[in-house]
């Protein structure tokens, strides 16, 4: 699409996962990076300067909560708006809002949900650039989880 531009980090350990996100994005013009785990995501983002990050729940090494708190914690990365893509539990989706994530996609999603999903962050990152300390969300604010839609 014309003018649509922006670098998305996609944190998962499943490779087809990765895949399968990296593809939907890519044909809708966004640059995607990937990292197989929460370790990774925090050696690499510093270099990558995405413009949103999207993180699996369940990972190895760094899980993605404990990935997005590490993310919010560090002033470089604190404004990147995040999203968690993962099958959640009530609990990770809480304790994600308290964390500051920005919004929640459970498994399995629409690509259509996802693509839309990652638009809305973009804006929202450029707009919280534009405005420094409206960046990242209040405990509280993140979006609802979107489901399967049939």
């Amino acid at each position: 699409m014309p003018g649509l531009s922006g670098r998305v980090l996609v944190v998962d350990d499943n490779k087809v996962i990765r895949q399968l996100i990296r593809v939907n994005l890519e044909l809708e013009g966004f640059e995607v990076v990937t990292a197989a785990d929460g370790a990774e995501c925090l050696e690499i983002v510093h270099q990558v300067r995405p413009d949103v990050i999207t993180l699996d729940v369940v990972m190895p090494r760094l899980d993605g909560l404990h990935t997005a708190s590490r993310l919010r914690a560090d002033a470089r990365t604190c404004h990147v708006p995040v999203a968690i893509i993962s099958a959640c539990t009530q609990y990770e989706m809480d304790s994600g809002k308290a964390l500051g994530v920005d919004a929640f996609l459970a498994k399995p999603f629409e690509p259509v949900d996802l693509v839309e999903l990652v638009r809305r962050l973009m804006r929202q990152g450029a707009a919280g650039a534009a405005a420094p300390g409206d960046a990242a969300a209040a405990p509280g604010d993140a979006e609802p989880v979107v489901g399967p839609t049939g």
